[in-house]
């Protein structure tokens, strides 16, 4: 049985040591770059490799880009042969940040063509909370060969394509950060505060129990249908700032049953790259 949205603690209890599986730690902080692997390197779930999302989940940011644009699929390809992952392997992610970068590499690896990924629920809080074992250190990689397959290119929406799709009524922008973020009242991050005229707000945090896990399928579900209104899944595009936490929206769309919405990946860090480009604040 492949994991292809959500593992449970007890669930990766007892795959650990399995050979197939590969643990990825994506612990991160955006105010302190370091600090994630600081973390892996001090504990981590026995047997888990590190993957950085600047490094490893991000491309170089560019001169047109959002703060974490993708990498080509090549590139990433190779980084995950690197971490020792294979097209049969099992990919269990986690962090500390309720999912949402685990999520990002969740995404990643569903769109090189691998599905048998899943983000740990509650990831290393809920580890460690019910005993969990924990290594120090950095764990050893094989280095395996991961082929490519076509990438799902129409999972991604470019910024050009994104101004092309919202003249259609039936297509549907979330913006998954914090709501005073999208209002813009707040802005601790980008340049510019707003959001995208014509997107509805979903945070990410909408998709979680107050104990920092995902809500059950049935409930995610209504509040989506309830967001979705009459649009259909397919027709969702999901962002946020740089096209992080976007993917924890579209990971519990697919929790919810309800598949086949893209990401912008640029997200607003990108859309704000021109300023001619419109801002909405409410």
């Amino acid at each position: 049985m492949a994991f292809k949205t959500l593992i449970g603690v007890n669930s990766l209890q007892e795959l650990l040591g399995g050979p197939r599986l590969i643990v990825v730690d994506c612990r991160f902080d955006l105010s302190d770059p370091g600090a994630g692997r600081r973390a892996y390197l001090r504990a981590h779930i026995p047997g888990a490799r590190y993957a950085d999302l600047d490094r490893d989940l991000s491309a170089p940011i560019g001169p047109h880009t959002g703060r974490h644009p993708l990498p080509t699929p090549d590139a990433f390809a190779a980084r995950l042969g690197e971490l020792g992952i294979g097209n049969d392997s099992q990919v269990v992610a986690y962090d500390d940040a309720n999912g949402s970068i685990a999520a990002r590499l969740w995404w990643m690896l569903r769109w090189v063509g691998h599905d048998a990924v899943a983000v740990l629920d509650g990831g290393f809080k809920a580890w460690a909370a019910h005993g969990g074992a924990l290594d120090v250190g950095a764990a050893l990689a094989h280095v395996k060969h991961f082929t490519l397959h076509t990438a799902i290119t129409a999972g991604i929406v470019s910024t050009a394509e994104l101004q092309q799709a919202l003249r259609n009524p039936a297509v549907l922008l979330v913006d998954a950060r914090a709501a005073e973020r999208y209002a813009g009242t707040v802005e601790p991050i980008d340049a510019v505060a707003g959001h995208i005229p014509g997107a509805v707000n979903h945070p990410f945090t909408a998709n979680l129990d107050s104990e920092s896990f995902f809500l059950p399928a049935a409930e995610l579900e209504r509040r989506w249908r309830e967001r979705l209104a009459d649009n259909a899944p397919a027709n969702l595009i999901a962002m946020c700032g740089s096209g992080i936490t976007a993917c924890h929206d579209l990971l519990s769309l697919e929790v919810a049953g309800l598949t086949g919405g893209k990401l912008y990946a640029g997200s607003w860090s990108e859309w704000i790259r021109d300023p001619r480009r419109p801002v909405a604040t409410n």
